[in-house]
């Protein structure tokens, strides 16, 4: 826990009292005393510190200050066919300290239909894996996450609402010529839009509707990757092209 995340609604007169898993956080595994001062973040909100009034074992007292907005970062939204649950949470937490501002889970023709009817996919249950990514990445911004067990409905209704926001629109299949490099504009700053199918892959009707979509398709490579670590490579490798990209673009 790398920031202790809060709700606007915690705060009284800029004073917050902890209680559950953050307090046993900061009494056991940080050591905290009165006096000290840890980072915070209001969830969607700025971040701060807050100084350690009291502690005692059953609650803990901060007294909020120095509070910062802080810019918001270039926005990958991902799609992703719904793996088993097992890699979903890893996949749930993995995103989000990795960026991403949107997810969308799928359905394809290899997903296993039992996928859809695991408790995980109760807000009450993901989200807790959410906050601990934002916790690892020092970040506030709760991403979205929405369901959709139908594959075609999404394609043809949804995404050509959702994918307005974003300029690039790309998606992994092993039988693609282009790399990853050449499907990112060398000047665009616009939001990108990643799908990434289930294990086996989309089939070709899938890649043919992504195809119709605008999607630019790209393979990683001769290696096939389990979807959980295929999307930490994407996300980093598309997070250091678009650097680059940028850097270029302030030089020229």
């Amino acid at each position: 826990m790398n920031i202790i995340i809060i709700e606007q609604n915690e705060i009284t007169n800029d004073v917050i009292r902890l209680s559950d898993r953050r307090a046993d956080h900061v009494r056991d595994v940080l050591h905290s005393s009165p006096g000290d001062t840890l980072k915070i973040g209001i969830l969607n909100g700025p971040t701060g510190v807050g100084t350690v009034e009291s502690i005692n074992h059953q609650y803990i007292q901060l007294r909020l200050a120095q509070l910062k907005e802080t810019p918001p970062a270039r926005q990958i939204d991902l799609i992703l066919a719904l793996p088993r649950p097992i890699m979903l949470k890893r996949i749930l937490t993995q995103a989000v300290t990795l960026g991403v501002g949107r997810i969308y889970l799928i359905n394809a023709n290899r997903v296993e239909k039992s996928f859809f009817q695991t408790a995980l996919l109760a807000k009450e249950n993901y989200l807790p894996l959410l906050i601990q990514g934002l916790e690892q990445a020092m970040i506030t911004r709760m991403p979205e996450v929405s369901i959709h067990k139908r594959f075609r409905p999404f394609i043809e209704d949804i995404l050509p609402i959702v994918s307005k926001n974003n300029s690039i629109k790309i998606t992994a299949h092993p039988e693609a010529r282009l790399k990853l490099h050449e499907v990112i504009p060398s000047r665009s700053e616009g939001n990108i839009l990643l799908a990434v199918g289930p294990e086996g892959g989309w089939n070709d009707f899938e890649i043919e509707k992504f195809k119709q979509a605008g999607f630019q398709i790209f393979t990683m490579g001769p290696r096939i990757l389990k979807v959980d670590t295929a999307i930490i490579a994407l996300l980093s490798q598309i997070d250091i092209i678009s650097d680059l990209r940028m850097k270029q673009t302030t030089l020229d």
